[in-house]
């Protein structure tokens, strides 16, 4: 049972997201047991989870990280990781530090191993909250499922787009795609959710960064629709950077060269949250933009079924993309072309969430 608590003072806005995340995305019910890591920088969305999830269920606990561990935390103690033993169902809602995917890593594995339903929150903001988490996620899943059906058989997606991205990507039929749209079924999942996800057999050609880099770039750099950075990869493997930023082009390389495999192409992406309309510079939101990214280094071969790990990941996003999956345009400009998906956007239309993209369509 949770212990009494005080619970400190957060902006109501907070509420309905957080709502959405414990009845909608996880469905937890009265009998399961929570449990709810956050940190300083990101308690108040923490609380606002924690409070949603009691009125749900009599059995919930929530720690803050940095009173049992020092940050970047390298390795998380017994005090953290022994909750992991008892409960049902966890969200992770920290706001990362550069060093600390190792520890985010031994986490998940944990969460994995014990098959805990489970809401992966790194990076996420009181906007976030107020936005991507506000989303009819039974709605973002329909449009993931019908864009799943097209992809799960794909041999060869191409990516265009206006700013000079043009790749093509080629897959694996032993690879499995995922979808994470936010209801939370057979596999753990980001929220705020929307995309579909596998680990592509190659990728080639040029891709252009004009959204958001993942990891601790995205806080330190924010969107670089000011100062694109241009990707040219071959094989599966990124053969050059090159950005105005020079700062940012040279830590860029040096992290996909951190280990054997930090410079090889481990997720394939397509985003479907259609409440998010516009970068922010926050990874975890942006990626579930429709669009398309990618990401370096270690494929989530637990998930993907990718023969290959890596201690990094690091994904980039570009913006506007046309996209075709094996010939059939999906996406123009980066709004889907719903009548080749089969469903239709003005059963949107009464969605406050998705008013902004409706809009962008007149």
């Amino acid at each position: 049972m949770s212990q009494p608590v005080t619970v400190p003072i957060y902006h109501p806005e907070l509420v309905p997201g957080a709502r959405n995340a414990i009845e909608v995305c996880l469905k937890v019910l009265p009998e399961q047991a929570v449990y709810i890591l956050t940190d300083r920088k990101t308690q108040s969305v923490g609380w606002a989870l924690y409070e949603a999830a009691c009125k749900v269920s009599p059995q919930v606990i929530i720690k803050v990280l940095e009173d049992h561990v020092e940050r970047p935390s390298k390795l998380l103690p017994g005090e953290i990781m022994d909750p992991l033993e008892s409960c049902d169902v966890c969200i992770y809602c920290v706001f990362p530090q550069q060093g600390e995917l190792v520890s985010r890593q031994q986490f998940v594995r944990r969460i994995e191993a014990r098959g805990i339903r489970y809401a992966h929150m790194v990076g996420i903001t009181e906007e976030i909250m107020c936005q991507g988490m506000r989303a009819d996620f039974n709605k973002v899943d329909e449009v993931s499922k019908r864009l799943l059906e097209k992809a799960k058989v794909a041999k060869e997606i191409v990516v265009k787009s206006r700013h000079g991205t043009d790749l093509v990507a080629t897959f694996n039929p032993d690879f499995t795609w995922r979808k994470t749209s936010g209801i939370i079924e057979e596999v753990w999942s980001n929220l705020p959710g929307g995309e579909i996800f596998t680990a592509p057999w190659s990728v080639d050609g040029i891709f252009v960064i004009d959204g958001t880099v993942g990891d601790y770039f995205s806080h330190k750099y924010g969107t670089l629709d000011k100062t694109p950075m241009t990707l040219f990869i071959e094989g599966g493997y990124l053969k050059k950077a090159l950005c105005d930023n020079k700062e940012l082009e040279k830590e860029f390389w040096e992290y996909c060269h951190t280990a054997e495999g930090s410079n090889r192409v481990g997720e394939f992406a397509i985003g479907t949250n259609l409440a998010v309309f516009e970068f922010t510079g926050n990874l975890l939101q942006d990626e579930k933009m429709p669009g398309v990214h990618i990401a370096f280094g270690d494929p989530y071969g637990s998930q993907t079924g990718a023969d290959w790990t890596c201690c990094t990941h690091v994904d980039v996003i570009t913006g506007s993309c046309d996209v075709w999956i094996d010939g059939l345009q999906v996406m123009e400009h980066g709004i889907f072309l719903a009548d080749r998906l089969g469903f239709d956007y003005a059963y949107l239309a009464e969605d406050p969430s998705v008013a902004p993209v409706l809009r962008s369509l007149t």
